[in-house]
C-alpha cells in the first residue's frame, strides 16, 4: 500500500522556501511513499524531483486562472497562468493528465475556483480535493464530498504543504498503481486520513512571498 500526499508545494512556489531534498527527507520520516508536487505555475520543481526521488513523485501544478485555480496532474510541462477555465482544461487533457480541483467551496480563499464554474466543469473533473489540511472546515468537506458523489468524482485529499512539518498532514491509503488511469483506479479506493494544520502556519507562506519578492 501507499500512502501518497496528493499536494505539496516546494521552494518552486511563491509562498514556498522548502528545498526539494528536505522533502524526500521529510517523506521517508513520516513514511509517506508517494507525493504529487503541485507548485504554483511551475513543474520545474515536480520534474526535477521525479528524477531523484526514491519513491514516486506525480508531476503536478495549480494553474491560476481567472476564475480561480486548477490543478493539472501527471503532466509533462507548465501550463502559464492566465488562461480561460476552457483553456486550462485543454491544455491539462493535451498532455493526457487529470484535471483536479483543489480547495473547493473555500471561501477564505481568493484562489478557490467559483462555484458556478465548479458547476459548469463538473463533468470534466477528474479528481477534487475533499480534504485540504490548510483550508477546509468539516462542514466544507462534507460539502464537497456530496458534490463529488453526485457528480461520480473521484476523492482526493493533500496537506497543501507550503513547510516541512505540514507534509502528511493529510494523505490517502491506496494501492500501488502504474500510471494515470491505474492511479484514479486505486484512489477511488483508497482511505483518506488527515487532520487540519495549524492557521498560523499561512505566515509562514506570506513571509516567504514577501521575503522572495524582496530579494528580486
Amino acid at each position: 500500500m501507499l500512502k501518497v500526499d496528493l499536494h505539496v508545494h516546494t521552494e518552486y512556489s511563491l509562498d514556498c522556501g522548502t528545498p526539494l531534498d528536505k522533502i524526500v527527507g521529510r517523506c521517508i520520516e513520516k513514511r509517506v511513499n508517494c507525493i504529487a508536487i503541485a507548485d504554483h505555475g511551475t513543474t520545474e520543481g515536480a520534474l526535477k524531483l521525479q528524477k531523484t526521488a526514491p519513491f514516486t513523485i506525480i508531476v503536478a501544478e495549480e494553474i491560476l486562472t481567472p476564475h480561480g485555480e486548477i490543478m493539472g496532474m501527471f503532466l509533462k510541462e507548465t501550463i502559464p497562468s492566465g488562461l480561460s477555465v476552457a483553456e486550462t482544461i485543454s491544455r491539462i487533457k493535451a498532455q493526457d493528465g487529470l484535471v483536479c480541483v483543489p480547495h473547493p467551496f473555500d471561501f477564505f480563499r481568493q484562489s478557490a475556483l467559483r462555484n458556478h464554474i465548479l458547476n459548469e466543469i463538473a463533468d470534466q473533473i477528474d479528481i477534487i480535493e475533499v480534504f485540504n489540511a490548510r483550508s477546509l472546515p468539516p462542514q466544507q468537506s462534507a460539502k464537497v464530498r456530496a458534490f463529488a458523489k453526485k457528480h461520480g468524482i473521484v476523492q482526493g485529499v493533500g496537506s497543501d504543504a507550503h513547510t516541512l512539518r505540514e507534509i502528511g498532514n493529510a494523505y490517502v491509503e491506496m494501492p500501488e498503481f502504474e500510471g494515470k488511469d491505474d492511479f484514479l483506479k486505486a484512489l477511488a479506493m483508497g482511505k483518506i486520513h488527515g487532520h487540519t494544520t495549524n492557521p498560523f502556519i499561512h505566515f509562514a507562506s506570506i513571509w516567504n512571498k514577501l521575503r522572495k519578492r524582496w530579494l528580486r
